[in-house]
């Protein structure tokens, strides 16, 4: 028996250079990531880029 996990991670960047997610980057994760599950593949983590920094939904555990 062999086991195939396909992993995706997320990454954009906000044009205002805030980092924080918004509640629609939040909820399009949480969509990937059920779009993805029959499928067997895994959102590892979505990644918000900014001027100062990043943000990871992980991290915030908001994933």
């Amino acid at each position: 028996m062999q086991f195939i996990r396909d992993f995706i991670g997320v990454i954009h960047n906000h044009p205002s250079g805030d980092p924080t997610p918004s509640r629609a980057d939040i909820e399009m994760t949480k969509t990937i990531i059920e779009t993805g599950k029959p499928l067997g593949v895994i959102v590892h983590d979505h990644i918000i880029v900014g001027r100062n920094g990043h943000a990871s939904l992980k991290g915030m555990q908001l994933i």
